[in-house]
């Protein structure tokens, strides 16, 4: 088995899907995850207006409704959080994928005092982050903002890692790579895109260049010009397409060094790493 066939096979990316199919499954998977685990009533999100917390944030909405509809239970809702540092230059493109997904409840936590404090902390100890670091720093207050609304309200944090993120390892250790369940795991980004389009999104919600937006001195850097492979190659990589060969060696190269991201934490049992 090659290196690509066996990437595929672990991410479950199919090469072709059904998008109403999969948007079924999704919301299927959703709810059982609730039916199965009674003591939970919510599922929060962190909402940023780019395509996959869109589309996560709108199953979820749809899975809530359902399990109301189903059980009787009100207690079933889906939050939204708007997690800005400050005032984003994107906060336009936020509030129409809010509006498209229709939360049940929609929150805004800046995380920028708790990094602005966290840095000063560091620096107190002698620590110059860099602004990279700092990116992840910013990810991580982001995660602990919805792990808090979660345990207040007895809800289960959602995660949008995706198979064109996970390949790569595009996501921050601890912090959006960080949650309870993934319902888009299995997709890559044009099959995100699908299931947004089935779902009646406007296409503004799916064609905004996606850009993780972490650092300050390369704002709204683009994930394909950070990641040196467009999307385009990934997706196909993941279809069991072919792929030129400069393509594939940084497709390949970035799920090599970022295995530990994928595999966490790691233990006396596990043999990867050796």
């Amino acid at each position: 088995m090659s290196l690509q066939e066996s990437i595929i096979k672990q991410l479950g990316v199919k090469p072709v899907i059904d998008a109403e199919e999969e948007i079924r499954r999704t919301i299927d998977f959703l709810k059982e995850y609730l039916y199965k685990h009674p003591f939970l009533k919510t599922y929060v999100l962190g909402i940023s207006g780019g395509q996959d917390s869109t589309l996560a944030g709108r199953l979820a909405q749809l899975a809530m409704e359902e399990m109301r509809a189903e059980t009787g239970d009100t207690a079933y809702r889906f939050i939204a959080i708007r997690l800005p540092h400050g005032v984003q230059a994107d906060e336009a493109d936020a509030q129409k994928a809010l509006a498209f997904i229709q939360a049940d409840e929609v929150l805004t936590i800046n995380i920028k005092p708790a990094t602005d404090g966290m840095m000063a902390a560091l620096a107190g100890a002698g620590q110059d982050i860099s602004d990279f670091n700092k990116g992840n720093i910013k990810a991580r207050q982001r995660m602990i903002a919805q792990y808090a609304v979660a345990g207040q309200r007895s809800g289960a944090v959602i995660g949008t890692d995706h198979a064109a993120e996970n390949i790569t390892g595009f996501f921050t250790k601890f912090g959006d790579g960080a949650a309870d369940i993934m319902p888009l795991f299995r997709l890559n980004k044009r099959q995100g895109r699908a299931l947004l389009q089935a779902l009646g999104a406007n296409a503004s919600l799916y064609e905004k260049v996606p850009t993780a937006d972490l650092e300050e001195d390369k704002p709204g850097l683009a994930d394909e010009v950070a990641l040196g492979v467009s999307y385009a190659a990934i997706d196909d990589y993941l279809e069991g397409k072919e792929v030129s060969p400069k393509s594939q060696e940084i497709i390949e190269n970035w799920w090599r060094k970022t295995e530990h991201k994928r595999h966490l934490p790691i233990t006396v049992f596990d043999e990867f790493w050796r």
